[in-house]
């Protein structure tokens, strides 16, 4: 019975993803910690290797596509690739105090609600990134523009290392801010097959300190399949611009509401 729960959880999380393209770390791991109780730091770790798994299908048919920029994908992993092993050791040396789970509540609320932002003002930042008057941001872009990438990987390696979200919504904000001139389809595909490297190291990371449930994972990638097929059907019937706020809104609830409760437990 709790298998088919997971199932469901899978389910419902690939539909939104397939309809919105939303990251499933940002409504995964708060489903698992709200409603089946799962503690912070198996919800973490089950969900970085759900990612892994579930995103490569996708980049499988984005690199058939062409729609990969592997130098993109190569100048990110300079930074997240350090970053998240950094982390993983830190979180390592950081569980055996016990605040662990504090730590990844309130990093994860952070993150919802940085993703709910980005889904709601991503077309804003599309017309900023390409508006003539922000030229000299280019110019600065095209000087630093290796090094601002590997930065911004760094930045996404920890958060996704401590929360699982940040590779999906987060990662690609800032790749439409420092690659505005690339197309949108090469953004994500690049954007997917940077997701589905670093989940991957800080998902194996993770189930080496013991942070993964295995029946858990089977059971969320059962339910995720059908599910992420059901949610492109829905999203070819339904406009992108009604979608995108509903699935905000939702990340904004959660991603406030554990914020407020993560706060009020320091005190």
């Amino acid at each position: 019975m709790e298998s088919l729960g997971f199932a469901l959880a899978g389910l419902v999380v690939g539909t939104a993803v397939g309809a919105t393209g939303v990251g499933g770390g940002s409504l995964m791991t708060p489903i698992l910690i709200l409603f089946y109780g799962i503690t912070p730091a198996i919800a973490v770790g089950t969900d970085l290797l759900y990612a892994s798994i579930s995103k490569a299908f996708a980049v499988a048919l984005h690199g058939k596509n062409g729609s990969v920029d592997w130098k993109i994908v190569g100048w990110l992993s300079v930074g997240s690739v350090p970053a998240a092993l950094a982390t993983l050791a830190f979180i390592h040396y950081y569980g055996q105090s016990g605040d662990l789970d504090r730590l990844i509540k309130l990093t994860l609320s952070v993150a919802i609600v940085l993703t709910a932002l980005g889904t709601i003002f991503r077309g804003k930042l599309v017309a900023f990134a390409k508006h003539e008057r922000f030229a000299f941001l280019r110019t600065l872009h095209r000087r630093g523009q290796h090094t601002f990438t590997a930065l911004s990987g760094a930045a996404i390696g920890a958060l996704v290392t401590i929360s699982s979200v940040g590779a999906g919504v987060i990662g690609m904000m800032l790749l439409l801010l420092l690659y505005p001139r690339h197309s949108a389809i090469k953004l994500v595909g690049s954007d997917l097959a940077h997701a589905v490297l670093i989940t991957g190291i800080a998902g194996l990371g993770h189930a080496s300190l013991g942070t993964v449930n295995y029946p858990m994972l089977g059971a969320l990638l059962i339910g995720a399949v059908p599910g992420i097929y059901l949610g492109t059907r829905v999203g070819f019937r339904l406009p992108d611009a009604k979608l995108r706020p509903l699935i905000a809104g939702l990340l904004l609830f959660i991603g406030v509401g554990m914020l407020g409760k993560a706060i009020a437990a320091q005190f």
